[in-house]
């Protein structure tokens, strides 16, 4: 009974920070319109950040408030469920198509990505005595490396990149009033979600580790599930498979970047195995589109990784 306020709070949280985020980007992009960005800047930069500011906020809350050991868990958990779950999801209403580019560029972004927390969680390139975490020199190279895969990204770019419905300019008052209405419900929404999500975790007797692998990672992923689901609907593969691929390398490079920069994240050696399976999510997603006709995710791959998402969470909680 203790938990159920919390629990209220934390889904309240969850739901200010979609809308917070929804209402940022959209006024953020009525502004690009308005400068005359084109609809490929706008949809690498503003759109694709937009679904990773749910990441962001809570573990730069969860950072401030002396609880970073939310944030790589919520890290791992979140680029798990984006592999398993939303690509799984997706692929079961409609096959998912993978482009050239996104074989060529971001599935190889991906495993990068992963090693290289992988190896500055474990302290391969900084070795200490004590504690093992990231600290601020590597959360430079964390924010090297996104800004570096920013620029190859528009750089090397082609129709698979181009955003295609990018809305057109609102009206000035409406999009201040949508800015401000983001930014109030995304400190909100990450307030409520670091504080109740310490408090779950003490009353439940999980680590906060754990607590973002699960709990918090599944919440802070709610933008993704819904933009590819809404894509695989309209049968729009590449939206579906991009969408993930790009916040997976987002919230490594750029999440956790700025979190390791505001203070050190511990990592519990116990989370090597969640790294183990976040590898294995990606091998098997490579697997699946070179296998069977074309490069695509048919709809028995899907469910297959979806059942995989199901794992990971029960191996996840047995864990504790």
């Amino acid at each position: 009974m203790e938990s159920l306020l919390p629990l209220l709070l934390l889904a309240v949280g969850f739901v200010a920070l979609i809308l917070g985020a929804n209402w940022l980007v959209n006024g953020a992009t009525s502004i690009g319109v308005r400068a005359k960005l084109s609809p490929l800047i706008i949809g690498l930069t503003i759109v694709a950040f937009g679904t990773s500011l749910p990441e962001l906020i809570v573990n730069i809350f969860s950072c401030a408030k002396g609880s970073p050991g939310l944030a790589i868990g919520n890290i791992i958990g979140s680029n798990t469920m984006n592999i398993l779950l939303i690509l799984g999801v997706s692929a079961t209403i409609w096959p998912i198509d993978v482009s050239r580019v996104s074989i060529r560029r971001d599935i190889p972004a991906g495993f990068f990505a992963t090693l290289v927390i992988a190896l500055m969680a474990n302290d391969f390139f900084m070795s200490k005595d004590a504690v093992i975490d990231v600290n601020w020199i590597e959360g430079v190279v964390l924010l090297a490396c996104g800004i570096g895969y920013l620029l190859l990204t528009l750089r090397k770019n082609d129709d698979a990149d181009k955003a295609d419905d990018v809305q057109e300019a609102m009206p000035w008052g409406k999009t201040i009033l949508s800015l401000v209405l983001g930014i109030v419900g995304l400190y909100f929404g990450g307030e409520l979600v670091s504080h109740n999500a310490q408090i779950l975790a003490r009353n439940w007797g999980m680590s906060e580790s754990t607590i973002g692998l699960t709990v918090v990672a599944t919440a802070t992923s709610l933008p993704e599930l819904i933009t590819s689901i809404v894509a695989a609907t309209k049968k729009n593969s590449g939206i579906a498979i991009g969408n993930v691929l790009g916040s997976n390398i987002l919230n490594i490079f750029i999440v956790l970047g700025v979190s390791a920069l505001i203070t050190p994240l511990p990592f519990e050696p116990l989370m090597n195995k969640q790294l183990m399976i976040l590898f294995a999510a990606n091998i098997l997603m490579l697997l699946f589109v070179f296998t069977g006709k074309g490069r695509k995710l048919s709809r028995f791959e899907g469910v297959l990784l979806t059942l995989g998402y199901v794992g990971f969470i029960w191996f996840s909680l047995a864990m504790q």
